[in-house]
């Protein structure tokens, strides 16, 4: 099944959504790089978010000072969870483990 082609202004709409996104993403990564925000905060909002939602755990995880890209993949390894899972993704379980491995 084709797609219908976009007119102008849904093609408009649709460069404006993903700019918000894209920016709300950005700057919830940098309240959590500054300590504005916890790892629980960051993941109460991404509850209210769908931009939010749509973040990789290692890209989150990447934005907390002193985690690096191996020191990332080494929590979710220990923590179970799969390099591809999105905030969206984590069962109850897999967020509980991740704010006390964070936080604790």
């Amino acid at each position: 099944m084709a797609l219908r082609p976009l007119t102008d202004e849904e093609r408009a709409a649709a460069r404006e959504k993903a700019k918000q996104s894209r920016q709300a993403r950005a700057d919830a990564k940098l309240a959590l790089k500054n300590r504005k925000i916890t790892v629980s905060e960051f993941l109460d909002r991404a509850d209210a978010d769908e931009a939010l939602q749509r973040i990789r755990v290692e890209d989150m995880l990447k934005s907390i000072p002193s985690i690096g890209e191996i020191r990332a993949a080494a929590i979710m390894r220990e923590l179970r969870i799969a390099p591809s899972r999105r905030l969206r993704g984590l069962g109850a379980h897999q967020r509980r483990n991740l704010i006390e491995h964070l936080e604790g």
